[in-house]
Parts: C-alpha cells; sequence; structure tokens
C-alpha cells in the first residue's frame, strides 16, 4: 500500500482529541461536558419544516436549490450576512466581499491553502482551540502559542513575536473564546489591528461565539477596525442556526476573496444550496430575533448553573472563567491532577460517566502544559444534568487530593 502523506502524522495528535471528543458527545449513558454544541432546544425544528415546504416547490426556489450556485453563496443569504450579522456590530460590508462556506472550519482550511507552505508559521492563542491546530498542522505550519490573561491574547507576545517569527497569519478567537471562555478586550482588538496592518500579517479572527453573549459588553470586531485589509473575519452558524446545516461565512478584501474563490471552486465547487436558502429564509421571515433571544437565556441559564456547580463541588484552589457568553468555562485544579488520567476514569468509571475535553490538547507548545485544566462545555447539556454531572466529577477529583 502507498505511504500515507507527512500531513496525516503531523495532524495525527490533534486528530486523536477530535475523535476522543465526538465519541463522548454521542455515548448516551455519558453527561458530556466535551463538545461544543448548543442546546438541542435551540434548533428550530418547526420553523426549518416550514420553511422547507414552502420553498422546496416547482412554483418555490425548488430549481434553484436542487442547481449549481454561485462559488460566493446564494445572494440572499450574503446579504443577511451584511444586514443582520454584520452592520449590527459595526462593521459595513459588501455581499460581493462575504464568501459562504461549509461550516466554520472551512475558513481555516481555505486560508491554509491561499497562505500556508510547509514550515510556515502561524501565532495562535494559548491555550487555542484544537480542531483550527488540528488543520494548520495538516498543511505542515509551526504554530507558535502567544500567552493569554483574562483580557486575551497579550499584544506584547503577539508584537514579539511578530518580530521574531515573521509568521505568515496569526490566528485568534476574540470572544467567548474556545477553550477558555475569556473576551479579547477592546483596546487589544485595536492594537492586534494595528500590528497586522504594520507588519504585513494577516490577522485570521475566528469568532463563532460573538452572537451568544448574555452579559457584559458587546464589542466591536477586531475587522471593524482594520483600515488595510489584513484582517479577515471568518464566522458560523452553527451556534446561532444549526451545527447540522454546515455552514459559515467569511469577509475579506477584494484580493483575498478572489482566491478564496479559486481555492473553494477547487475543493467543493460551492456550500449546499439547501441549508443556505433555509437559513436565508429564516432569517428573513423574521425568525432570527425571538430565536436568538431563546438562544441567550436558555445558555445563560447553563452558565449559572455550571458555574454555581463548580464552585459548590470543585475542591478548594480550584481556579475557572466566568464567560459573558458562547459555550466554554476553563478551569485549573489544584493537587497536581493530570485531567488526561481523569478524564478516561472519569468515562469508564460506572459511578460518574461524565466527559470534558483534557487541557493539554489546547496548548501547541507541549511540555505537559495545561496538563491539570480542563475544558467544560454547558451548551449541551440541562441545568439539571449540568449540576448532577458536575457534583459526580467534583467528588472523583476530591478523591484524589486525599
Amino acid at each position: 500500500m502507498s505511504n500515507y502523506a507527512k500531513r496525516m502524522k503531523t495532524m495525527e495528535k490533534q486528530a486523536n482529541i477530535i475523535k476522543g471528543l465526538f465519541s463522548a458527545m454521542n455515548d448516551p449513558d455519558v453527561i458530556s461536558f466535551g463538545g461544543g454544541a448548543i442546546a438541542k432546544e435551540c434548533l428550530p425544528v418547526d420553523k426549518i419544516r416550514e420553511i422547507t415546504k414552502d420553498i422546496m416547490r416547482v412554483d418555490g426556489r425548488g430549481y434553484e436549490i436542487l442547481s449549481y450556485g454561485s462559488v460566493l453563496g446564494a445572494k440572499d443569504l450574503r446579504e443577511v450576512v451584511v444586514n443582520d450579522l454584520l452592520a449590527p456590530k459595526g462593521v459595513k460590508a459588501n455581499p460581493d466581499n462575504i464568501l459562504i462556506i461549509t461550516g466554520g472550519l472551512e475558513a481555516m482550511n481555505l486560508m491554509c491553502q491561499l497562505y500556508i507552505e510547509p514550515g510556515d508559521v502561524i501565532l495562535v492563542e494559548s491555550p487555542t482551540f484544537v480542531h483550527s491546530v488540528e488543520t494548520f498542522s495538516m498543511f505542515e505550519a509551526e504554530c507558535i502559542p502567544v500567552t493569554m490573561d483574562d483580557e486575551g491574547m497579550s499584544t506584547e507576545d503577539l508584537k514579539a513575536k511578530i518580530i521574531k517569527y515573521s509568521p505568515k497569519m496569526v490566528y485568534v478567537i476574540p470572544t467567548f473564546q474556545n477553550p477558555t471562555g475569556r473576551t479579547l478586550s477592546l483596546d487589544r482588538r485595536k492594537k492586534i489591528a494595528e500590528l497586522g496592518s504594520k507588519y504585513d500579517v494577516i490577522i485570521l479572527e475566528d469568532d463563532p461565539y460573538r452572537d451568544i453573549r448574555y452579559s457584559g459588553e458587546d464589542l466591536l470586531p477586531i475587522k471593524a477596525f482594520d483600515k488595510t485589509g489584513h484582517t479577515v473575519l471568518a464566522n458560523s452558524f452553527s451556534k446561532i442556526f444549526s451545527p447540522g446545516s454546515r455552514l459559515g461565512y467569511v469577509y475579506a478584501n477584494d484580493e483575498i476573496i478572489s482566491k478564496m474563490i479559486d481555492a473553494k471552486s477547487a475543493t467543493n465547487s460551492h456550500t449546499s444550496l439547501l441549508p443556505q436558502i433555509i437559513c436565508a429564509e429564516f432569517f428573513k421571515r423574521g425568525y432570527y430575533p425571538e430565536h436568538h433571544k431563546s438562544l441567550c437565556e436558555i445558555h445563560r441559564e447553563r452558565r449559572d448553573a455550571m458555574i454555581e456547580s463548580i464552585d459548590k463541588y470543585f475542591p478548594e484552589g480550584t481556579k475557572r472563567t466566568f464567560p459573558d457568553g458562547g459555550l466554554f468555562t476553563w478551569v485549573e485544579l489544584p493537587g497536581g491532577i493530570n485531567t488526561s488520567e481523569l478524564l478516561i476514569e472519569s468515562t469508564s468509571n460506572p459511578d460518574v460517566k461524565v466527559a470534558f475535553v483534557a487541557g493539554e490538547g489546547f496548548f501547541t507548545e507541549g511540555n505537559g502544559k495545561g496538563s491539570n485544566c480542563m475544558r467544560l462545555s454547558f451548551g449541551a447539556s440541562t441545568p439539571d444534568k449540568i449540576r448532577i454531572g458536575i457534583e459526580k466529577l467534583g467528588k472523583l477529583i476530591e478523591s484524589k487530593l486525599v
């Protein structure tokens, strides 16, 4: 048999983490705090059934849906992005600068196709989204970590590492970051846009959790401060509409979008039109505002249940973040507990059966960093299940400190 490409080895570590994550998500006997899914109660099943019935007709949009479409994506969905999602966030855009993609992760893939040669450097947050690092590793990029604190990526460390490594890209999740739930401050958003322009570096702003805000002050995207076209804004409909629809979008300048069209065309021609048109109709019929309100209310309740439960059941010395939105909190455990080992026991022990994502895999620097950390997602579990699961996990952790 032919040898596999080198890229399959370079991405192996991250691929194994992702496999384990999805496996736990789909086990009905496990209370999973592992995946990044929204509450199933937020999936607009009835509205989508109504829309689909209306549009999948000869005298509706049936022929359009079942035909080839524009590589850029359905025009009315691109207009939704411009008018309903970007304009309220202070970003003025042209629909021709919007590319509809197959899930938010395709943005990382396409950007790597445009810019990354083996050995090129991408600067990432420490810790960062393991799924994106899987993509970067597949293209044989070298991911260099940039330190974070409670205000997000350190712009001082970022500047120093731009100068030192001459990276092709900076990858940043500014709002309710995955995995920590932290939000990049407004001053740092401005500074990152300025650094991209000054040093001719692409800033890839991945912001899929931005619209699930239920406390705190809304902040302008990094893209709002971009004066030279160096910032590329990527987002997803997975958290605000449906993860199964596999829809996302990219907003970039004329030159980058033109190149992305070429890469997209060579990859999969265009994103499926059926979910695009259903999603566009969902917004055009005015369903989104009430849906968004419910989305935020449900996840606020789940966040509160998780934070209260961690504070009640986890041992003294535990540190955790308090996110103003999104789906995650980040926990640092005391006592030198290794969460990779803890995860094996917590999912296999019949008295626990609770899953999370061990922290070490989110750090590209290795050397055991984050081995006492875990990412806990509260999106897919009810408040009652959150309380039960966190109590069980807390008791297991306490038993390791005796």
